[in-house]
């Protein structure tokens, strides 16, 4: 398996018209992922906000390259038609429509960088020991990607794990893929297991924690810190009401530590309780009042 794996660094015939081919499917596929609503909040939904897939799909363009002029120029196409793409596929569905395209400035900077970095990548077929000094940035790259998502991962669980295997492996097989010598293999794939462990552990040490304002006291719900505020099941975090000196008033504040649906209560001083349904993720929340025949099937 290793050795098919390998091919995919060096072992493909890389023409450029199986560069566009690649770099227009790669662009739709993406901007579909974007589009789909249930893949949100998933590893999928990865390739669409992050760098740790494309730039797999770099390092096999400098490794398939055949100079380190052709590497410049294909990594720089690649990513100079897939990534507007990505954003037209998602127009005609989008209810920003054109103005997607002010997501893209920052793309456009990285595609731009593309040329220099897939000229200097080149260089690492030379498999020499500094070749991993070049690999370094990109493994840094995937490695923050591995922690940011570790940590989506504890909150989202089982969600996010493929995205999380697919950045540790990275991390690890990289060297291992690119270079021939067995003394950079070993060093770089410890050295990117020694990350793994590292950002793994930092993550359990710091578990996340989603913290915000649900609503305030006004005009639709009324409450103070007379009041008694909780969710039906804590493992979902903890609620407070508290006075909020930028507001003026009284707010109901969340420290959200899983995603998930569960029931929020708020219980008067005289026992009249108001529920809402919650759905929590890592970042955003909504709620719904419960209605009358929904608390008649919970009692």
């Amino acid at each position: 398996m290793i050795k098919t794996i390998r091919k995919l660094f060096g072992g493909i015939d890389l023409t450029w018209p199986k560069l566009i081919i690649a770099a227009v499917a790669a662009g739709i596929i993406t901007g579909v992922i974007a589009l789909i609503p249930a893949l949100h909040y998933t590893s999928l939904h990865a390739v669409t906000v992050t760098f740790e897939v494309w730039i797999l799909f770099g390092l096999q363009i400098i490794m398939n390259s055949k100079s380190n002029l052709d590497s410049a120029l294909k990594c720089f196409v690649f990513f100079l038609i897939s990534q507007p793409i990505v954003y037209l596929t998602q127009v005609p569905f989008s209810e920003l429509g054109w103005a997607l395209f002010g997501y893209y400035k920052t793309w456009f900077i990285w595609t731009l960088l593309c040329f220099p970095m897939g000229f200097v990548g080149y260089w690492m077929k030379k498999d020499k020991w500094w070749g991993y000094l070049i690999l370094l940035p990109m493994i840094a790259l995937t490695g923050y990607s591995y922690y940011g998502y570790f940590s989506d991962f504890q909150f989202s669980m089982p969600r996010y794990i493929f995205i999380v295997l697919f950045c540790a492996g990275a991390m690890v097989l990289y060297p291992v893929m690119i270079f021939d010598k067995k003394g950079i293999k070993a060093a770089g794939a410890a050295l990117g297991g020694a990350a793994v462990v590292a950002l793994t552990v930092i993550c359990l040490l710091n578990p996340p924690v989603y913290s915000t304002e649900i609503m305030g006291n006004g005009a639709e719900y009324q409450f103070d810190d007379s009041y008694t505020v909780y969710l039906a099941d804590e493992k979902y975090g903890d609620v407070v009401i508290r006075y909020m000196d930028s507001a003026e008033d009284y707010m109901l504040h969340a420290d959200f530590k899983r995603a998930g649906d569960t029931i929020l209560t708020l219980k008067s001083p005289a026992g009249e309780k108001t529920e809402f349904d919650i759905h929590i993720e890592r970042d955003r929340y909504e709620y719904t009042k419960r209605t009358s025949e929904k608390n008649d099937k919970k009692n």
